[in-house]
């Protein structure tokens, strides 16, 4: 019987990129050919408990273009991606009946499904050696200055000015270079998206995010927002916009699945105040940037809490839910019409400015009262820039049992006068004739 051939895996998750990659970096100084793997599973397009897709056609379609920009980019370093829609466990067995897997890199994650998932892959490579990396952050999670976890504040500004003055920023990890020799590997394709249960579609003419997925895009809007364009030296003063693709610099969706990191944006932000400008709008993308970093360690520090109805304060309020109220809320029939304008925009396209977000999360949680979990995995299916973190991080923070020492409450009307004065946003999606 032929012995196996002896690889290095690299299973990609939410961090599909080849630059700042510590995975792939690390698999590469192992000296055993290497194999990328992405695996679409099927249960991220099925309807959850809340009565969602988990993923819906417009995140599904930036993925599937992130994973087509991937594999390109992997194949300039002459280094295989191995695609798959079928099981996780499926997949990995598949792999370890092929070749001898010495050793496995990848993004850990903590939260419940994405650690349901590592076990699967374990029991599938019983004799291979596991090596979990943190990639997703600002902050790595050996830099921050508090020894465990559980030290992580429950306020935001006392995480981030420990963090501002104790925290050394890691320097970006480069490409690696091409490799001399390919892995053969059969033959297999990425998805369509009708293959995830989709139609094709096109993206809508007033879309804030008309974007495609890659981290060749996304180098491509850092270029542009930054060096172009030179917009980051405005952005604290634009970033609460609701029209347009430049009021803010619209990282989120590239961040979420890894396609450019925190870490080069970071380095990047450096560069333009050191060359063009340095002002309270360039820090203010670094400040949003730790905003990301936070709710990641608030999960980190508290599980499965962020899924919980109390959130991590174990709140007892007394929720409702109504499906007559989920049906208006996402049809944009409230009585508000700057809630209406904005969930017909992510309804359309799959993104939300974020101050419509803070708004219409805050009229769902706190003037109807309904389960805020709805209406976080509403916007779990829809959202281009779904990330579990901020997301689920962010509805308890605006729905009363999170992180929000004041317990904020919007006053919709003021936010309306104050964010859409001439009520050109809410004449742009409440007169669409597509509803």
């Amino acid at each position: 019987m032929q012995e196996k051939q002896k690889i290095n895996l690299v299973w990609f998750r939410n961090d599909l990129r080849v630059r700042d990659q510590i995975s792939l970096t690390s698999a590469l100084q192992k000296d055993l050919p290497v194999l990328g793997v992405y695996v679409f599973q099927p249960k991220h397009y099925e309807i959850t408990k809340y009565g969602f897709k988990k993923t819906e056609k417009f995140r599904a379609k930036f993925l599937l273009q992130s994973v087509e920009n991937l594999k390109d980019n992997l194949n300039q370093l002459n280094l295989p991606l191995w695609v798959a829609h079928q099981e996780i466990s499926q997949v990995f067995e598949e792999i370890n009946q092929a070749y001898r897997v010495e050793n496995i890199f990848y993004q850990t994650e903590w939260t419940s499904e994405e650690k349901e998932e590592e076990i699967l892959v374990k029991k599938a490579l019983l004799e291979t050696k596991f090596n979990p990396q943190y990639n997703q952050f600002l902050f790595h999670p050996e830099d921050i200055p508090f020894t465990n976890f559980k030290e992580i504040p429950e306020v935001f500004t006392h995480f981030r000015k420990n963090c501002e003055k104790k925290s050394k920023l890691r320097s970006e990890i480069p490409i690696p270079q091409p490799q001399k020799q390919s892995l053969k590997i059969p033959i297999n394709k990425i998805p369509q998206l009708e293959d995830l249960g989709f139609q094709d579609f096109e993206t809508h003419s007033q879309s804030a995010f008309p974007f495609q997925g890659g981290e060749d895009q996304a180098w491509q809007r850092l270029n542009n927002y930054f060096w172009e364009n030179k917009k980051l030296q405005f952005y604290k003063k634009t970033r609460n916009g609701l029209l347009g693709t430049d009021y803010s610099s619209k990282f989120s969706a590239w961040l979420a699945n890894g396609s450019i990191s925190a870490v080069s944006i970071y380095h990047q932000v450096k560069k333009f105040e050191k060359e063009i400008k340095k002002n309270q709008d360039t820090y203010w993308l670094i400040f949003e940037l730790i905003w990301r970093d936070y709710f990641k360690y608030v999960s980190l520090k508290h599980g499965n809490k962020i899924f919980q109805l109390g959130g991590i304060l174990n709140k007892d309020y007394n929720w409702n839910f109504h499906p007559k109220a989920l049906q208006d809320w996402t049809e944009g029939k409230t009585p508000e019409p700057f809630v209406n304008a904005n969930m017909k925009e992510i309804a359309a396209t799959g993104f939300m400015s974020n101050r419509g977000r803070q708004n219409v999360n805050s009229y769902w949680a706190k003037e109807w009262k309904q389960d805020w979990r709805v209406g976080a995995a509403y916007f779990e299916a829809l959202l281009i820039d779904y990330d579990v973190h901020s997301n689920w991080g962010n509805w308890m923070y605006n729905s009363g049992v999170g992180n929000d020492p004041r317990d904020r409450k919007f006053n919709i009307k003021t936010q309306a006068e104050r964010y859409d004065k001439n009520g050109k946003y809410q004449q742009t999606w409440l007169q669409e004739s597509l509803f």
